[in-house]
């Protein structure tokens, strides 16, 4: 009986150090994985984060990995030894989706770092700013995924509505500006409480998206389109979208003032007075500002940038053909619209530093597949200095003379400004914040 239990026991014992054996053989399998991944990721420029990024509590952390599993970007968090890391934290555009799947509440969403700052405006959690009767909502506030902008432009009217302000039948309850995500879901929601509103976008409907080239890809999770209902996309085209919002704009019978931008807001006694560059004057109770943290089109300053062939957004590649075409910039917008162009015109890409950096890995790859077979000519540390009807001239390392370049088209993916003046003309408060928490409901 006793030699049976010690059998019992030894076979007990054996098994459980080969389920302990292969479990740290696959941890240290897999903290080896994550390690090779992270010195990829500093070598690639894609480890610091720059805006919205997971941070971990290691004192909480149960290495579940309930977060690796519910990000939809994925490597942007891995386990190293036993302790959750970032890995690709540039590449986190801010789903949210990790947050809400920790089961121990370990994760936080932070904007900024100790060292990296990010220009904020001041908004309470009624998206109010300093300046009462004006808000913001979506990526101007920090939070630019279109689930996030759409619910926080619902929940911004909302707070409008349960405000009381006092009405004025000679004005405007609310006037939107900007007509992305956020700008849709408060157009929407305005009319579903009977607000007497307007909406303006310096472009078109859409905003921010509509400005992504063709072929983008919209990565979104299951939201709430006020007046619509539940909306399921998870990888659906660009024009897929802006479809469904014309679609549901055009029922609730909302009309966009597109290309329509606003110089101003000004405040009056008891109402703002929002005026625009066409010289158009609207005055309101209240103002909802769901425009991007890009207000505009950063522009190089260089001669000749005001020529029709420059251009700072790609809107139909597929009607572009057999052009000698140059793109600036060093981003994925300007990768994305290279390889865009590629299959149809002579395409030379421009970028200022010695080596690209932060891009998707997607990106990356099809560029080095573009550069390998000859489609894109990259111009790595060369400067546009010049721009003329017929040629660009191009300072690079390649001589002491500037490179002038045959030339019909110039797209400058410079990124973009941020509204600070604007804002702070309205009086809207801007912090630069570092490590800054965002709050978010689980």
């Amino acid at each position: 009986m006793l030699f049976e239990q010690i059998i019992i026991y030894g076979v007990v014992f054996f098994f459980c150090f080969v389920v302990v054996y292969l479990y740290l053989r696959k941890e240290g399998k897999a903290s080896q994985a994550a390690e090779a991944k992270i010195e990829k990721a500093i070598q690639e420029g894609t480890f610091e984060p720059v805006s919205l990024h997971p941070v971990i509590d290691l004192g909480t952390c149960i290495k579940s990995g309930a977060c690796i599993e519910a990000c939809p970007e994925k490597d942007i968090i891995g386990i190293v030894h036993g302790r959750a890391t970032l890995i690709n934290a540039s590449q986190c555009i801010g789903h949210g989706a990790c947050f809400h799947a920790c089961p121990v509440e370990a994760i936080s969403l932070v904007i900024g770092t100790e060292k990296r700052g990010v220009d904020l405006p001041h908004v309470n959690q009624d998206f109010e700013t300093n300046v009462p009767g004006i808000y913001i909502a979506g990526e101007l506030g920090g939070m630019g995924l279109i689930k996030n902008s759409v619910e926080q432009g619902e929940a911004a009217v909302l707070s409008i509505v349960k405000s009381g302000f006092k009405k004025d039948p000679s004005i405007y309850d609310l006037v939107i500006i900007g007509a992305g995500p956020a700008g849709i879901s408060a157009s929407l929601t305005a009319k579903k409480h009977g607000l007497n509103f307007l909406t303006l976008e310096q472009d078109s409907l859409g905003g921010t998206v509509f400005n992504f080239p063709r072929s983008k890809i919209v990565m979104t999770a299951p939201m709430d389109l006020p007046l619509h209902g539940k909306v399921k996309l998870f990888d659906t085209s660009k024009t897929e979208l802006l479809d469904l919002w014309q679609s549901v704009m055009a029922k609730n019978n909302i009309s966009i003032r597109e290309n329509t931008k606003v110089e101003s807001i000004q405040s009056l006694s008891d109402c703002f007075q929002v005026l625009t560059l066409k010289g158009e004057e609207f005055k309101t109770k209240n103002v909802l500002l769901a425009i991007g943290r890009r207000g505009s089109p950063r522009k190089l300053g260089v001669p000749g940038e005001t020529l029709e062939k420059v251009t700072y957004r790609l809107l139909e590649p597929e009607n572009i053909q057999e052009k000698r075409v140059v793109v600036v910039g060093g981003g994925d917008s300007a990768i994305e619209a290279a390889l865009s162009l590629s299959d149809q015109n002579h395409v030379i890409l421009s970028y200022r530093s010695e080596a690209f950096s932060r891009l998707k890995p997607k990106n990356r790859e099809k560029l080095d597949a573009a550069i390998k077979v000859g489609k894109i000519e990259v111009k790595l540390k060369s400067n546009l200095v010049r721009i003329e009807p017929n040629k660009i001239v191009l300072a690079t390392e390649e001589g002491p003379e500037p490179l002038s370049l045959e030339n019909d088209l110039v797209y400058i993916f410079a990124g973009g400004e941020l509204p600070t003046q604007f804002l702070q003309k309205a009086g809207v408060e801007i912090t630069k914040r570092f490590g800054y928490t965002v709050k978010k409901h689980k």
